[in-house]
């Protein structure tokens, strides 16, 4: 399975984009992470820093859809398999762009997807 990216990723135990990484590590996912503060969760760097990512399969989107408009070109640049929405950041007017360059869209939750298997 490729490398999943945690976009939006919190340094706070209690937000689910933190509990997210703790899962994917878990699960044996190689797991990068972005957000808005530097740090580490469950072994994995959080970076500021998009320009250091590179061949993501999977971007696990924690953003809310105001806040993903300044990130479409980088999202769309790293070119990923899919983007998985995860509730509260479901974004329909970003769904054609990633289409058109054929990034599947899925409306879900990783933890739900990690919990049953279907990730």
């Amino acid at each position: 399975m490729g490398k999943t990216l945690v976009f939006g990723a919190s340094l706070k135990s209690h937000r689910y984009s933190n509990l997210a990484i703790q899962r994917l590590v878990a699960h044996g996912i190689r797991t990068v992470a972005f957000g808005l503060r530097t740090g580490v969760v469950s072994g994995v760097q959080v970076t500021t820093n998009l320009n250091t990512i590179q061949e993501v399969d999977t971007i696990s989107l924690y953003m809310t859809p105001e806040r993903q408009k300044e990130y479409y070109n980088d999202i769309i640049e790293l070119q990923p398999r899919r983007v998985i929405f995860n509730p509260n950041t479901e974004n329909p007017e970003f769904y054609p762009l990633l289409e058109e360059h054929g990034i599947e869209v899925e409306e879900a939750c990783t933890l739900v997807l990690l919990g049953t298997g279907q990730y």
